[in-house]
């Protein structure tokens, strides 16, 4: 099992940054690719960005590409969301998760989740 804990939402303008923060405890960090999801109201869970176990390959939405930068620390157990020039459909719950096997774009191939941390953009 892997226990994951999501910090650093909250209220900001647009046009300003946020960095999300996702602990893990349990099972060996580095052994999962990690990724982040986001669902806004009234909508599906959607992809924001991934992770592989070293750092060395990084995939982004298409929405966030160039705005927002995934990282890790594996010594910590903690991956990392930077969000730049935040927008207002940017508002979410944002969810850190495990990646287990397939796509890494779909949250089935995600196992281990966290509760997610609310992030809301306004005007």
């Amino acid at each position: 099992q892997v226990q994951l804990v999501e910090s650093g939402g909250g209220l900001v303008q647009a046009g300003g940054s946020l960095r999300l923060s996702c602990a893990a405890s349990g099972r060996t960090f580095s052994g999962y690719a990690m990724g982040w999801f986001r669902q806004a109201p009234g909508k599906e869970r959607a992809f924001v960005a991934h992770i592989s176990r070293n750092s060395g390959n990084t995939y982004y939405a298409d929405s966030v590409k160039g705005r927002f930068t995934i990282s890790r620390d594996n010594a910590k157990s903690t991956v990392y969301l930077q969000m730049n020039s935040l927008k207002q459909e940017d508002t979410a719950v944002y969810y850190c998760a495990a990646h287990f096997s397939g796509g890494y774009v779909y949250s089935s191939a995600y196992g281990y989740w966290g509760q997610g941390t609310q992030v809301t953009v306004s005007s």
